[in-house]
């Protein structure tokens, strides 16, 4: 029996009549969100989801300046060629501006050059030979605001100058004030008869509330998201947008997706920070004294993961380096003993190569409890989530395209050959060749163990529903490679 879909069976006029049908591959669109605030400048409507192609979109529809806009700078410089979404967040209407000062003392002795970086990013500034303190604040702070890209302003009064984040709220307590980052190594010191003193960035209150904006994402996936936002009001509002109940993660919805964040903190404060969060669909990295903002570390890290997790969700994305980001000081980064303490706070860890490259070490979610509050493994690393809504997504496509218009019959009911019928003996066997194909790419392994694990059956009471027990063993990454070395200063002769 030939299962026609169109064609009429009552139709009598000759000749020759085709319908064509198709049944494609599996298939997934890489898309990625970031979410951040812009300025009244910018033209894009706030809490509403856009595409941004490139980066001078971007500061157009965000303003030259703001997070948003390098946010995209940040993601660019790591993935080039991902389908990028941006949501737009306005300043909190009760929000604070951070602030904070840069001191001049003077005159200059010999001419030369300050390098100040502000944020990550570094503003040059010529200083003649007799300029006074003023002068020099004057001259910076025309230099600040002339940078359009900076996330700051700036104005002087005699030798002070004060530098207010473009965009209220508690990131802008986060812009990295400092001078000659790279050192005299680097070309970089201050001028002779300068002296510098700076009071960093604080007092910056109040991040935009993002519950309307994560609504305003309908049903549209966005598997990586970039978000900056560490306070408890909105990482609670992300952890419900994408829960298993009712959020992306649900059975009815089935969006997916994962989000990465960044903190700046000490250790302890990372620690205890980490332990107060328990999400699997959250990952939080942790970092102290880098130039580079939380808004830019997370970009940088969604990017990496991004590109990787869709080559192969499975693999680990250890040694990747996230382009941009620039490294503290080597006194100030974490040792190996303090990040292996945050891997078992639910912070993830980086370390700098040793031309200061800063590198993923290890990408993992905040989830560390079970349900009654017991370690739990189960959901630590990134790969776990990535896979999972691979296999399922996979599971799903194969479903709804080998069997959306077929009947259902009991196991052992004899049908003609091509009758659109199955029975869940069917479903079974074509579950486990699936599963194998999936084995055949790194997803899954252990295909005898899944195939006496897999449940299939009829509902006992609803005739047209089928009920699966499904239990994919994930391929696991190599993450520690230990060895004994038990050395002898000289084996024994044989006899």
């Amino acid at each position: 029996m030939v299962p026609f879909d169109t064609i009429d069976p009552s139709w009598r006029p000759p000749l020759f009549y085709i319908e064509v049908g198709v049944t494609g591959t599996f298939s997934q669109e890489r898309r990625s969100l970031l979410v951040g605030q812009m300025l009244d400048a910018g033209t894009a409507v706030a809490d509403t989801p856009i595409q941004v192609s490139s980066v001078a979109q971007a500061k157009a529809l965000f303003g030259a300046g703001s997070i948003l806009a390098e946010m995209m700078e940040i993601y660019r410089r790591n993935d080039i060629a991902g389908e990028v979404w941006c949501l737009p967040l306005d300043d909190d209407g009760d929000a604070v501006a951070a602030t904070g000062t840069i001191t001049f003392g003077g005159p200059a002795t010999a001419r030369g050059t300050l390098s100040i970086w502000i944020g990550g990013q570094r503003l040059r500034v010529a200083v003649a030979a007799g300029d006074a303190a003023a002068a020099i604040a004057a001259a910076v702070a025309a230099a600040i605001n002339a940078a359009t890209n900076l996330p700051v302003t700036a104005a002087a009064e005699a030798a002070v100058v004060t530098v207010t984040a473009k965009q209220a709220g508690l990131l802008g307590n986060d812009i990295d004030l400092r001078m000659n980052y790279r050192g005299a190594a680097g070309g970089e010191e201050t001028p002779s008869g300068v002296t510098v003193a700076i009071v960093a960035m604080a007092n910056g209150a109040t991040n935009p509330d993002i519950t309307d904006a994560l609504a305003a994402l309908g049903d549209a996936e966005y598997d990586y998201v970039a978000c900056p936002y560490t306070d408890t009001d909105n990482l609670d509002a992300v952890k419900e947008a994408w829960d298993g109940i009712t959020g992306r993660w649900s059975w009815l919805r089935q969006i997916y997706g994962h989000v990465f964040s960044a903190k700046r903190a000490t250790v302890a404060a990372l620690g205890t920070f980490g332990n107060g969060r328990n999400d699997p669909h959250v990952s939080v990295m942790g970092y102290n004294k880098s130039p580079s903002t939380p808004w830019a570390w997370c970009s940088a890290l969604c990017a990496r993961a991004a590109v990787a997790l869709f080559a192969h969700p499975a693999r680990p994305l250890q040694t990747l380096p996230l382009v941009g980001i620039l490294a503290p000081a080597e006194a100030d980064r974490f040792t190996k003993q303090e990040r292996n303490t945050l891997l078992y706070d639910g912070i993830a860890t980086w370390y700098a190569q040793r031309d200061g490259t800063v590198t993923i070490e290890r990408a993992i979610t905040t989830y560390q409890l079970n349900a009654f509050g017991q370690a739990d493994n189960a959901w630590l690393d990134v790969q776990t989530p990535a896979t999972i809504w691979n296999v399922v997504r996979r599971l799903r496509f194969f479903v709804t395209t080998k069997y959306a218009r077929h009947m259902l019959v009991d196991d052992g009911t004899r049908l003609g050959f091509g009758t659109p019928a199955v029975s869940p003996a069917d479903i079974r066997r074509d579950e486990i060749a699936e599963y194998e194909k999936m084995a055949t790419e790194g997803l899954v392994e252990n295909v005898e163990a899944f195939a006496q694990n897999l449940i299939v059956e009829r509902d006992a009471n609803d005739p047209t529903r089928v009920n699966m027990l499904y239990k994919p063993d994930l391929v696991n990454q190599l993450r520690i490679f230990a060895v004994h070395a038990d050395f002898q200063l000289q084996y024994p002769q044989a006899a």
